[in-house]
């Protein structure tokens, strides 16, 4: 999700001219549709338009969605020029799902923090009762800031990490995968990561931590946004690179991309993703879907009960006609009856089409939810008592 709730729903962005990849339209929004100079205003689809280098003149089309203010990304290395394919899934059934589990990357901005005080990680009895009822998938959040202090090519933190690596251990040990989610966004200490050979390192340096562990799935960074697109790819490819070259070679690599790697925009903003790289062909596409009017995940309201295959469709054909696997890392609705059929809708979508689709995580759980409004962490979670019947019907 683009912030947790304990850090603040992010602010929308209300400048005279749209920046460069920022968004400029879609249904609903609200903002203007004018790019700074150099950017066009360009229809993606009926809820997103994006502003990309070129001439041509604007489209003005709607949708209100959240922009955080970041420093502007700078130079970036040349991008691989190959392709690679994923075998798909069997259709008609999931391979995981699942649930985000959040905690280690609240407390933003404060670095290092304190575990228990800023920051926590998941409870081991959720954990167990989710497992126990058949999800076999959850995403951990953390901190980069937490992990490696200072610099991306430093020693990782002994206590972060042990912390950290309990709880990948515990899922595992159960039978369930435990995907490692930097939750940064592309970025470090609040700016956008442009070192990409140090962020190989970063990933070389912390896939030899989980090497034998073949349930551990590597998820590159959490929404990248408001970035250069080819920085966005460079990213990724260091980063399989980085979790290759340790040794990791037994496990699934998610990458994200640009615009918080949303589904609704993702044929027309990542397609250059489709030249990623994978020595052992485990690469899955992780995109986030929320069925709200900005696609936020702000709001319990939902569009309409449509919305969700509506905002994937485009997704779906990308992912098949490019021979690509993808999974939704992130969707949720509120507790009402329009946001239940339409969780139910897009779902049923995804299982339709699981040749390309591996599976789904809920946002979110994690122990400090409290009454937030998609709360997935049994037994009492809003999410979970309102959900957890259904979502089980789509269970691997």
């Amino acid at each position: 999700m683009r912030s947790s709730v304990l850090a603040g729903i992010l602010a929308t962005a209300t400048v005279a001219q749209k920046g460069a990849w920022e968004q400029c339209g879609g249904s609903g929004y609200s903002g203007v549709n004018t790019c700074v100079s150099g950017y066009t205003c360009v229809f993606s689809n009926t809820w997103y338009s994006q502003c990309l280098p070129g001439t041509n003149a604007p489209v003005a089309t709607t949708l209100k969605t959240s922009t955080k203010t970041t420093k502007a990304a700078a130079t970036t290395t040349s991008a691989p020029s190959t392709t690679t394919t994923t075998t798909p899934t069997n259709p008609g059934r999931f391979r995981w799902l699942g649930v985000n589990q959040a905690g280690g990357e609240f407390g933003d901005g404060i670095f290092p923090g304190r575990c228990g005080t800023e920051f926590t990680f998941p409870d081991n009895s959720a954990i167990q009762t989710l497992i126990g009822q058949g999800y076999n998938i959850f995403r951990v959040g953390f901190s980069l800031e937490r992990l490696v202090p200072n610099t991306l090519t430093l020693a990782l933190d002994t206590g972060y990490l042990k912390n950290l690596t309990a709880t990948v251990n515990y899922m595992t040990n159960a039978g369930a995968y435990a995907i490692l989610d930097p939750h940064n966004y592309g970025r470090y200490y609040g700016n956008v990561i442009t070192d990409t050979a140090a962020f190989q390192t970063f990933f070389n340096t912390f896939a030899k931590q989980y090497v034998s562990n073949a349930k551990v799935v590597f998820d590159t960074n959490n929404e990248y946004h408001t970035m250069s697109q080819d920085l966005v790819l460079q990213l990724n490819q260091a980063a399989i690179n980085g979790i290759r070259a340790a040794g990791a070679t037994s496990q699934y690599i998610l990458v994200e991309g640009n615009q918080w790697s949303g589904a609704w925009s993702w044929n027309a903003t990542n397609t250059n993703l489709v030249s990623l790289t994978d020595s052992q062909n485990k690469l899955v596409y992780q995109m986030h879907q929320y069925l709200d009017s900005s696609s936020s995940g702000t709001s319990v309201n939902c569009v309409s009960a449509d919305i969700g295959v509506q905002r994937v469709v485009g997704a779906t054909a990308w992912l098949r006609a490019n021979n690509k696997v993808g999974i939704l890392g992130e969707f949720a609705g509120g507790a009402n009856s329009l946001c239940k059929t339409a969780v139910a809708n897009l779902l049923d979508h995804l299982k339709a089409n699981s040749d390309v689709w591996t599976g789904a995580l809920w946002w979110a759980g994690g122990p400090w939810w409290g009454d937030y409004m998609y709360s997935f962490e049994p037994p009492s979670g809003i999410g979970y008592t309102y959900y957890n019947s259904l979502l089980k019907n789509y269970l691997p």
